[in-house]
């Protein structure tokens, strides 16, 4: 059958869609932010579910698939460079069955290959960088980029010790070369890596996440002099572009390597060359045994073709070089005893389950933790204190538990219990129907104090300029506040005399809190943190019942029938003023003068007058009217008021969820049904992760993602489910 005649189902058009869009997401917080939120494996993962499906339907590929370029997009901050050729990336195998694969795939178009000579180099998990030499002078250097243009990080470069500015006269019969690219590979060592965060943990200063990112970090410095004190070093691997006296004299990657230690730079010891696929297969396996014995990281192997002739007959696809692979090793597993099972709470008060470990190492360090994600999954995994567990770390990826070994469980193990007190403050552990995380609700507990000021001080609370998490976690520190109302009760002259802060930035910081005293009732709604009530259902819940004191009196059913509210939300707002803590920070808000909303009349609060009217004095709008201003400052005032069914003027059920949507969703396409949550506020993601709230399983869902949502237990709905979803925000009970 003609090609163009195969008809490519739409479920394939759409993931091939949404794949491009995640793979060029996770690229550019790879290569441009040095802040990936997916390990390698799953990105590796992503690029090729997506180079599958283009192979399989060959129509689909277009010249700005990820699959067809190189590298991620370049940073606006330095001089974009055009690399004299292009820096491809490479594709990529992880067994030894799709490395030998390869071998076969390339030995088909050309008969010499399997007779060739084969160079085996450790994988750096670093920076690719490309450095040119005009007549033994370094004169620029900069980063792969999109691979045909990269940055300028030259300033930088001639910092790092290891990288000659000249070329010594060993090379070539001491011929300096009148134009010489070398390509390589930046990178930290690990002991250094690990110096620098002890020094950070001295200092009381946020850790860093692994040498690659600090690495690529350092390197983009506008500020080459911070570079410098940065230790980084380099390995070359290739030679790129090159004068004649270069290319007629080096006809292989053995002859490069030599040339290139010869000339200063420094190559790596553990490269070999190999007779053929089985040694290299064996030097693979060598690599991943001893790769926590090297003082670098490495995340597999290299192989190339040796001859260079060869290696220019086989050419190149778009995207990579057909002479050589990466064989990436997988994430690494170890068992060890599980001791205990505890739980942490975090910033938001999200109750978090980890294993304390027997420790043990893993991935190249020593793990006594491993993340257990949620109660769900520690029911799934049916993990248990005394329990010899299985172990998995993938480069900077926090350590978990992948499952227990059934066969040396005690005969006495007992399933462990999520508790359901706090064990920070001993306040209720609350988890909602519908939800795959449990929470503290206390307003004061310490671990999630800091917290809970910076989001009522944040632009879409309470907007108080001047108190972001350094400041605010300054007065915590220091005794001055301990909780919300504190903020409207600091000292003038005791806040400049222990902070240093100058009488201007003072002014300034209670200026913002007397302001912040007259702000919409939604806004302090909002700035209490309670759980699901986001800028929305608060504006809903503040124009029905006007006041503060209406809305912590009223029961179950009155919060439930608000619009765009419903028992989920009801819910949570009960818990949360039911807690004695949080009404004690209520008192101390009201104290302090905060808008609490309109005043009582008629002896009902906030201005229901019996037949649901609006009033409350304000133009008959209630807080609605005084809002306004700040609505729109906020981007939230069209979509809030206007109401609808689609479009601009959707009501906004979704606002801050992450929602997927695996299959095909009757009456709507992909497209269509994404741009229903982002038309309601909520974020129409392609992958599942620990931040999904709900994945919406329509016809022929993607395996991947359901399994994925069953392992972090993340709800799952259908597509009735689905449209209820979208008009009223809330998961069924």
């Amino acid at each position: 059958m003609d090609p163009e005649q195969v008809k490519i189902p739409a479920v394939v058009r759409d993931r091939v869609a949404l794949l491009r869009k995640e793979i060029i997401r996770h690229a550019y917080l790879y290569y441009v932010n040095d802040s990936p939120e997916i390990p390698d494996y799953e990105y590796d993962a992503l690029f090729s579910e997506l180079k599958s499906l283009e192979d399989a339907y060959p129509d689909l590929i277009v010249p700005n698939s990820p699959t067809q370029t190189v590298g991620g997009a370049i940073s606006s901050s330095f001089e974009p460079v055009v690399h004299g050729m292009p820096m491809m990336s490479l594709d990529n195998v992880f067994s030894e069955e799709e490395l030998r694969e390869w071998m076969h795939r390339i030995s088909r178009l050309d008969d010499e290959v399997t007779g060739s000579l084969l160079v085996v180099e450790p994988k750096i998990d670093g920076v690719a960088i490309s450095l040119l030499y005009r007549d033994g002078v370094l004169v620029q250097a900069a980063t792969r980029g999109d691979g045909i243009t990269g940055e300028d990080v030259t300033a930088n470069v001639r910092t790092i010790s290891v990288i000659p500015w000249y070329i010594t006269d060993r090379c070539l019969e001491g011929k300096v070369p009148a134009y010489l690219e070398v390509r390589g590979e930046i990178y930290m060592s690990i002991s250094s890596f690990e110096q620098l965060n002890k020094v950070q943990i001295e200092k009381g200063l946020k850790t860093y996440a692994n040498p690659r990112n600090f690495a690529a970090g350092s390197l983009r410095q506008k500020d080459a002099r911070i570079t410098a004190t940065r230790p980084l070093l380099f390995w070359a691997y290739q030679i790129g572009s090159a004068s004649d006296e270069v290319t007629h004299n080096i006809r292989s990657q053995t002859e490069a390597l030599q040339y290139m230690s010869d000339c200063g730079f420094p190559v790596n010891p553990e490269i070999r060359t190999v007779r053929n696929i089985q040694e290299a297969v064996d030097r693979c396996v060598d690599l991943q045994k001893c790769r926590h014995d090297l003082p670098y990281e490495i995340d597999g192997a290299v192989i190339k073709i040796d001859d260079f002739d060869l290696q220019q007959r086989l050419g190149s696809t778009s995207h990579a070089p057909r002479w050589a692979i990466a064989y990436k090793f997988p994430p690494e597993e170890k068992v060890t005893k599980l001791i205990a099972i505890e739980v942490s709470i975090g910033r938001t008060g999200r109750a978090t389950p980890y294993a304390v470990l027997d420790p043990v190492t893993v991935g190249g360090s020593t793990v006594s933790m491993a993340t257990l994600h949620n109660e769900d999954q520690v029911r799934l995994k049916d993990v248990r204190p005394s329990d010899m567990v299985i172990v998995r770390k993938a480069g900077d990826v926090i350590p978990e538990i992948v499952g227990h070994i059934p066969e040396s469980r005690p005969v006495d193990s007992q399933p462990w219990k999520f508790p359901d007190r706090c064990p920070s403050c001993g306040g209720p552990l609350i988890r909602l129907a519908g939800e795959s995380d449990t929470y503290c609700i206390t307003i004061d507990c310490p671990a999630q104090k800091i917290q809970r000021i910076v989001h009522y001080a944040s632009r879409v609370a309470m907007d108080i300029e001047g108190l972001g998490e350094k400041r605010v976690d300054w007065l915590v520190s220091a005794g001055l506040v301990n909780d919300l109302g504190d903020l409207y009760s600091l000292d003038r002259d005791r806040l400049v005399a222990m902070s240093g802060l100058g009488d201007l930035s003072v002014s300034n910081l209670f200026h913002a809190l007397d302001e912040s005293r007259q702000r919409p009732l939604y806004r302090l709604l909002v700035g209490l943190g309670i759980r699901h009530l986001g800028p929305a259902g608060a504006r809903a819940i503040a124009r029905e019942f006007g006041h503060l004191d209406a809305i912590m009196n009223a029961d179950f059913n009155e919060l439930s029938v608000v619009e765009g509210v419903g028992s989920v939300i009801a819910q949570s707002i009960q818990q949360f003023f039911a807690a004695e803590a949080n009404r004690r920070v209520i008192d101390n808000l009201r104290k302090a003068g905060i808008n609490f909303g309109d005043v009582v009349i008629g002896g009902v609060q906030g201005g229901r007058d019996g037949g649901g009217m609006q009033s409350g004095g304000r133009d008959g709008g209630g807080m609605l009217a005084a809002g306004m201003e700040d609505m729109s400052d906020q981007g939230l005032l069209p979509i809030a008021l206007t109401g609808g069914e689609a479009g601009a003027g959707a009501v906004q059920t979704l606002v801050g969820k992450s929602i997927v949507v695996t299959g095909t969703i009757e009456g709507l396409t992909r497209e269509e049904a994404e741009e229903a949550i982002r038309e309601r506020g909520g974020k129409a993601v392609g992958s599942v992760s620990k931040k999904t709230w709900v994945v919406v399983v329509g016809r022929d869902p993607g395996v991947t993602k359901l399994h994925k949502a069953e392992e972090l237990g993340i709800p799952q709905i259908d597509a009735a489910g689905f449209k209820d979803l979208l008009e009223t925000g809330q998961l069924p009970d």
